[in-house]
């Protein structure tokens, strides 16, 4: 393999711009100082099947015991003794107890039943024998094999007591929070409405995709490119306009999304080019707190509020830069805006590069590799083609992000890093 290579051969701006991890303060801060506003107030009840990766908005608590009676853990024998039996002891065998059928008596001592997995244990019994240590004769029981310390009986409230708190509020849903929803009877959740996202892609340049392209021109790919995003994170885009760079027709789009919308997203018109309207269109309609990222791909970024304190983002044209600080500072602001108490970040680990990669000391850079594990169990990462942040190509197939430190020259292979991993869980 070849050596990756960094766009462009040295950094010309700098250590100017702030931080990655201050800009995301600063933007946590003001969501949740109140300088922004913020949706969590509608709530809305949904289905189970509706409420996957919303955020829960009121407590749940259990309302009994789930599963709310004593349960064998495997198919076998359940005794009337509470002590640990041994080998040679017997039993009567007198009934049986079977999901949904339990055994209808109290259990005596020297009594036995057949039990089933998951089935009722009478009053009276407290401790199962697995089937493969028994030894049946008509309806007499031997036991020929010792027996674990191990009851194998499931507690009344192994899931739950009644009155536990089932789902917290501010908390995202996943897949295995609804099933023990589902598990200890609840149908419906209430949670919080989803941010209306409005998006503003901006340029002269911009051409829809299947149309005659000019001279000069490109087709538009950011609205695709973020709409998908936004989708993957558990988002829609409520309204996207593309539009070009005149200051009359972006003021209105300004307005009418801030307007019906609770977060306004643009790319492009961020930097301080001829044509680069947006910054100062949102001093005059609204406040920047600040517009440049110590960061690469990423420098052109605005972050302020317009109109009735609407948040707004305003990402770099580029599109992996746009890609990289979405995930970096719009989908935690977002989660906030949502009502969740604590913003969810990509997971971090340590990788060794499989490649080297070259690049000069600048600015701190979130470069795009694929992981690999060797076969002694390493984690790889795979840094392949040009790192453009206008070549889109740098984002497919991509798993990690590398967390490469300003000072940082050439990387040789071997060399280990921190990167966040571009997966999310599943349950």
């Amino acid at each position: 393999m070849g050596v990756a290579m960094a766009a462009g051969a040295a950094d010309p701006y700098g250590r100017e711009g702030l931080q990655l991890a201050e800009a995301r303060t600063r933007v946590l801060n003001a969501i949740q100082g109140g300088t922004t506003q913020r949706a969590e107030a509608s709530i809305e009840t949904v289905s189970l099947a509706d409420a996957l990766e919303r955020v829960n908005a009121a407590a749940v608590l259990a309302r009994a015991d789930v599963p709310g009676f004593r349960a064998s853990i495997m198919d076998g024998y359940a005794l009337g003794q509470s002590q640990q039996p041994a080998v040679d002891d017997t039993w009567t065998l007198v009934g049986r107890s079977a999901p949904a059928a339990p055994y209808p008596t109290v259990l005596a001592h020297g009594e036995a039943i057949r039990i089933l997995t998951g089935a009722p244990l009478p009053e009276g019994a407290d401790w199962v024998l697995p089937q493969e240590l028994v030894q049946r004769v008509n309806d007499s029981l031997c036991l020929t094999h010792e027996a674990s310390a191990n009851p194998w009986i499931r507690p009344a409230n192994e899931e739950c007591s009644q009155g536990s708190t089932l789902l917290k509020p501010g908390q995202r849903l996943g897949l295995a929070d609804l099933a023990q929803a589902a598990s200890c009877g609840v149908r419906q959740l209430n949670v919080y409405r989803q941010p209306r996202i409005g998006l503003l892609i901006s340029g002269d340049e911009l051409v829809s995709p299947g149309e005659q392209r000019p001279e000069g021109a490109i087709w538009e790919s950011n609205s695709t490119l973020l709409k998908g995003l936004l989708k993957r994170l558990g988002y829609q885009a409520w309204d996207c306009r593309v539009v070009a760079d005149q200051p009359q027709i972006l003021r209105k789009t300004i307005v009418e999304l801030s307007s019906s919308c609770d977060v306004l997203v643009s790319t492009g018109g961020v930097s301080a080019g001829d044509s680069d309207w947006i910054r100062p269109l949102m001093t005059e309609l609204g406040e920047v707190d600040f517009w440049k990222l110590f960061l690469k791909p990423g420098r052109p970024f605005a972050f302020g509020c317009v109109g009735n304190n609407v948040p707004f983002f305003g990402l770099p044209g580029n599109p992996v830069a746009a890609a990289v600080t979405a995930l970096q500072l719009l989908w935690p602001a977002l989660q906030l805006l949502e009502g969740q108490q604590e913003p969810e970040l990509l997971p971090r680990l340590r990788v060794s590069l499989e490649t080297p990669y070259r690049r000069r000391p600048g600015r701190p850079e979130l470069a795009r590799a694929s992981l690999v594990c060797s076969a002694d169990g390493e984690l790889r990462a795979r840094v392949d083609g040009s790192q453009a942040s206008s070549r889109i190509g740098s984002l497919q197939n991509v798993d990690l992000l590398l967390e490469i430190p300003a000072e940082s020259g050439e990387l040789g292979r071997g060399d280990q890093l921190w990167a966040q991993l571009l997966r999310r869980r599943l349950l």
